[in-house]
């Protein structure tokens, strides 16, 4: 591929998308629309990336902080020929090729945007332009052709009826020669909004004897802009779709395909089933042959092969192999449950260490603690970690047994084959091979018939 840089267009107000962010700060899956495209590009390794900000572009500068990015400004809303224009004094002395990109198209794949730019490569022409067909064009440039040829590109507001008919549409991804910059000054604004627009550049090299060719995208999704809540929402939809179906090529099971959200960046291993309802968010990666359950939501975690999750909020947490979870189980940030652990319904554990064959089976918490393996943590024990200014770590030695309704105040450290009575407030620690309980004695009284 011949050198190239990519200019991508981000400073429209986006006035139909209902919000006071930027269009191209919403994200569709756990990406925003400009790192999409971002990403899109990066891939193919262009010499710059431009991105021409004007609305509130603090936003999406802080998105892009860490990129290799230049930066250029469009002040006023003049149209897309003028927000190129903004441009063009970082490429004064470039000779490569430039991809223009909307902002707004978080579905482009890298193959389709090097598949124009080949093209353009193999005609020679001083444009090309990604196209694709669709039965719903209203909205779209429709591709006006002279035989093999783009001859002009008219907007919807601008198209006759006949024109209206035409099926293949603009994407606004174009990739032009270096002489683009002598052909922006050619383009008059519009007669109704005064503004300048990169289509008219087509008409302009026609008049000059020049051909512009067409690479058509057989996939509309890819290049569909996202311009309101409902575009927004369809595009999470197909998103998701072709996560699901990459996974179920690659032997991941689902018991229904509509009903699941998995993130696009998730590792799922096969013979995993995956449950009605369940939600994989970002940085997810979850092994073979996994089980996970109705209504889970799972982000940021590590899930090793054969655990079962049913109804449970993971957070943060790696799971190594044979772990249970839930149901109704809520771990939070850095817990560690090691082999065979059982977690179980209505338990929180939280920024604590589980080791193997150890079970927090009811109603539990769990925070800041180190538990060691072959312990049974008794319905109701909680671990006091907080003492209003410092949070404090809690220690059980392996094989022990915790009675129900415990409540150790931390910082203890409770040794190794202990056993803790049921109803104890542990405040001291406890040494290896002990039995400790903390109770007041039982007093029974006469009661009192208040009828009497």
């Amino acid at each position: 591929m011949k050198h190239f840089s990519v200019i991508i267009l981000a400073a429209g107000l986006g006035t139909r998308m209902k919000s006071c962010l930027p269009k191209v700060v919403h994200n569709v899956g756990c990406k925003s629309m400009i790192n999409r495209v971002v990403d899109a590009v990066k891939i193919l390794k262009p010499d710059n990336i431009v991105v021409v900000l004007g609305y509130k572009s603090e936003f999406i500068e802080k998105l892009l902080v860490g990129e290799k990015i230049k930066f250029a400004y469009q002040k006023e809303q003049l149209g897309s020929a003028d927000a190129v224009k903004q441009a063009q004094k970082i490429f004064e002395s470039y000779f490569g090729d430039i991809l223009v990109i909307n902002g707004d198209v978080p579905l482009i794949k890298s193959s389709s945007i090097s598949k124009l730019i080949n093209l353009k490569n193999k005609t020679n022409y001083p444009a090309a332009v990604l196209a694709s067909k669709t039965d719903e064009p209203f909205g779209y440039g429709r591709i006006v052709r002279n035989g093999l040829f783009l001859e002009k590109i008219i907007e919807e507001k601008d198209a006759s009826p006949v024109e209206k008919q035409i099926k293949e549409v603009n994407s606004g991804i174009y990739c032009f020669s270096k002489d683009i910059w002598k052909i922006l000054p050619k383009i008059k604004p519009n007669k109704a909004k005064k503004e300048y627009y990169i289509t008219d550049v087509v008409e302009i090299l026609n008049r000059l004897g020049e051909k512009v060719c067409v690479s058509l995208n057989e996939d509309f999704c890819e290049v569909m802009g996202i311009n309101n809540k409902m575009e927004l929402a369809n595009a999470e939809r197909i998103l998701n779709s072709r996560k699901v179906h990459e996974l179920l090529n690659k032997g991941v099971m689902f018991l229904d395909i509509n009903n699941v959200y998995i993130s696009d960046d998730a590792k799922i291993g096969e013979d995993t089933k995956i449950y009605p309802g369940v939600f994989v968010d970002r940085n997810v990666s979850i092994g073979k042959n996994c089980t996970v359950k109705g209504s889970s939501y799972i982000i940021n975690s590590e899930i090793e092969d054969n655990c079962v999750i049913s109804y449970s909020y993971i957070n943060g947490v790696k799971l190594s192999k044979n772990v249970k979870i839930g149901p109704f189980a809520h771990l939070r940030p850095e817990t560690i449950l090691k082999e065979n652990v059982k977690v179980g319904n209505f338990s929180e554990i939280k920024k604590s260490v589980v080791s193997r064959n150890s079970k927090v089976n009811h109603l539990s918490y769990i925070g800041d603690s180190n538990i060691g393996a072959n312990v049974n943590i008794g319905a109701g024990t909680i671990t006091c970690n907080y003492d209003g200014a410092k949070k404090h770590q809690t220690v059980i030695g392996s094989n022990s047994f915790i009675g129900s309704n415990v409540n150790f105040v931390a910082p203890v450290r409770i040794g190794k084959n202990v056993l803790i009575g049921a109803g104890s407030t542990i405040t001291k620690n406890v040494k290896s091979g002990l039995v400790a309980i903390e109770r007041s004695s039982q007093i029974t009284k006469k009661r009192v018939n208040r009828s009497e």
